[in-house]
């Protein structure tokens, strides 16, 4: 296995910085800083500024003077989209930096990361052709009162707190800046103290190409100083990707003032494995995918559920295929599977492990650590079978490469096992029948439904049902929150080009 230098650094010229109105900015305390770890190496990296409660105050002004009285919510759509075009190139050019710092950070494929980086900015050049395209005022119909003229107006929704995880820091960030870009709306974002790397290197692509001031600011900050964002009456929309215990706490702040957000939550989603569908192909397909962020995946399809009748079948061909996936150093070529980010996330997704051994289920492979890895937060992949549905391997997210299979009495009784759940992300059904896939699938309460893998489309939309989420993030759905609607009633139609 290649050998990563512990001693190897990344440079990131302001990383003890934040940006903050259009410039660089010293922090209001200077000796907080974050130190951050090599998942494969366990060795610091990268060290960052801590955001203190002065440094979120100073973010949010600076994105409510922007809004109010800067230029960006005034510009023309087109206009922006000529900055969001320029945010995509500026990551391109720096896809080998964000790459880097991406695997080092969360433990994902060096090889996957750089695939990522072509993925990334072909979302904000997609807001930025939405930008040129969408219907922001539309002539409506007058159906009542006196007016004579109307338009129906979607306008920015104003200052946007972005709240960033740490599995896909710059994709996550992606599916927010973009279409609060192509609204008219400025933006703080809060990066993660596990993986502040990649947002901290956006700011550098903002002042780059000459982002008006104010329209991007970043902080990094923990849970007590970040609340302050989500709790400022200044900021008019939080935009979160993250665990629903923390969503429903953002959901209840919000509430208090009325404040608008998106929340993409946690996931324990089902694939359904119908009977006519191959065993073989099916323990394939949901090892592969599991590999993905080593488990790490809201929308990973982590409940299989099978006919009774065939529930060892596909429990022992997903032990054989599970087993066999190559867990080490991420920037191989050959590995499979990397680490997980942290040592608490390994230790939180072995004691849940512990815990379904003792509810019951059946351990086939893994459960523990690689004995022929001495460092770095690596799992092993792990599977059960004859898992209950009321067992907490069922219910909550492990955020680990952990599959579990559950045995149904009927393809109905799959359906109901797979909708018992209080989240409802994603779903798959695995049969060659396409028809009957169609209608497994709109019976499944979950925001993505797919057909013989595990899909997504963040071009279509994202986002999930029940605590899942609230909201849609991704396409023309993505850009939806963003934007107030205004109903404008005229007694004549304007010449200018505003109505």
């Amino acid at each position: 296995m290649p050998h990563i230098d512990p001693r190897t650094t990344v440079a990131l010229p302001h990383a003890r910085e934040f940006y903050i109105d259009g410039k660089w900015t010293t922090p209001a305390d200077p000796g907080k800083t974050i130190e951050v770890v090599d998942s494969t190496t366990e060795e610091p990296f990268l060290r960052v500024a801590e955001a203190s409660a002065e440094d979120v105050s100073a973010a949010v002004a600076a994105a409510r003077t922007a809004f109010d009285e800067g230029p960006w919510p005034r510009m023309s759509p087109a206009e922006r989209a000529g900055y969001i075009r320029a945010f995509a190139q500026g990551i391109r050019d720096r896809a080998e930096l964000f790459s880097e710092i991406w695997t080092r950070e969360s433990g994902v494929l060096h090889s996957t990361a750089v695939a990522g980086f072509d993925f990334v900015p072909a979302i904000y050049d997609r807001y930025a052709e939405l930008a040129e395209t969408f219907a922001f005022d539309e002539p409506a119909e007058i159906t009542q009162g006196k007016g004579r003229y109307a338009v129906l107006a979607r306008e920015p929704v104003g200052v946007v707190g972005a709240i960033v995880p740490w599995n896909a820091p710059a994709l996550l960030a992606a599916i927010k800046l973009g279409p609060a870009f192509a609204a008219g709306c400025t933006v703080v974002v809060k990066g993660s103290p596990e993986a502040p790397g990649n947002v901290n290197l956006m700011a550098e692509v903002a002042d780059s190409i000459g982002l008006p001031p104010g329209v991007l600011n970043f902080v990094t900050a923990d849970r007590e100083v970040s609340e302050l964002l989500v709790r400022d009456p200044r900021v008019d929309k939080i935009a979160f990707t993250g665990s629903t215990v923390t969503g429903r706490r953002i959901a209840s702040l919000c509430g208090e003032r009325i404040a608008r957000y998106t929340l993409e939550l946690g996931g324990k989603s089902a694939a359904v494995v119908l009977d006519d569908f191959d065993i073989g192909e099916a323990a394939r397909i949901l090892s592969r995918e599991e590999c993905f962020l080593s488990g790490q995946v809201c929308s990973s399809l982590t409940r299989i559920i099978v006919s009774r009748d065939r529930h060892d079948d596909l429990l022992d061909a997903l032990t054989s295929t599970f087993s066999q996936v190559r867990v080490g150093d991420p920037f191989d070529p050959e590995t499979e599977m990397g680490p997980l980010i942290s040592d608490r996330q390994r230790a939180r997704a072995l004691g849940l492990i512990e815990r379904g051994q003792v509810e019951g289920a059946v351990l086939t492979t893994g459960g523990g650590t690689p004995g022929h890895l001495e460092r770095g937060w690596f799992m092993e992949p792990t599977v059960f079978g004859r898992v209950d549905n009321a067992s907490t391997l069922a219910r909550e997210e492990i955020f680990g490469p952990v599959l579990s299979v559950l045995p149904a009495d009927s393809e109905e009784d799959a359906i109901r096992i797979a909708n018992d759940s209080i989240y409802g992300l994603n779903a798959s059904v695995f049969t060659d029948d396409v028809d009957r896939a169609a209608a497994v699938l709109r019976r499944m309460r979950a925001g993505t439904a797919g057909h013989n893998d595990h899909h997504t489309d963040l071009g279509i939309a994202f986002g999930g049902y029940k605590q899942s989420g609230f909201g849609r993030e991704g396409g023309r759905e993505g850009l939806l929150p963003y934007l107030e609607t205004k109903t404008l009633i005229l007694q004549g139609r304007p010449t200018s080009a505003t109505a």
